[in-house]
C-alpha cells in the first residue's frame, strides 16, 4: 500500500502536515471542509510537500517528525523537495 505524508499551506500561512493513501480524496475532502478539524477552520490555499513512505507506520512516524519541525524548517522542507513533491503530485494525479 502507498502511503504519503503531505504539508497543506493554510490561510494565515498556516501549515497543516497529515498522511493518507489516497492523495488526491485527501486533498478534496480538506478543501471542502471534510478533513482535519483544523483545515475545516484555516482554508487550504495548497499542497506543498509530499512524500511518499513505504507504509503506513512510516508515514505515521514522518509525519511526527515534520509535526515537530518549526514554521521555518516546514518552509525550507517544502522548498528543498518543490521538484519532487510536483513530480509526485502529478504521478498521484493532483496535478496535470
Amino acid at each position: 500500500m502507498d502511503c504519503f505524508v503531505y504539508i497543506l499551506r493554510c490561510a494565515g500561512d498556516n501549515y497543516y502536515c497529515g498522511w493518507t493513501n489516497d492523495v488526491p480524496a485527501r486533498l478534496t475532502a480538506h478543501k471542502n471542509g471534510k478533513g482535519a478539524k483544523f483545515t475545516r477552520s484555516h482554508k487550504v490555499e495548497d499542497i506543498v510537500y509530499l512524500e511518499a513512505c513505504e507504509d503506513k507506520s512510516a508515514a505515521l512516524r514522518r509525519e511526527i517528525e515534520i509535526k515537530r519541525l518549526t514554521h521555518a524548517q516546514k518552509i525550507e522542507l517544502c522548498r528543498l523537495h518543490a521538484n519532487r513533491t510536483a513530480a509526485l503530485l502529478v504521478e498521484q494525479n493532483v496535478l496535470g
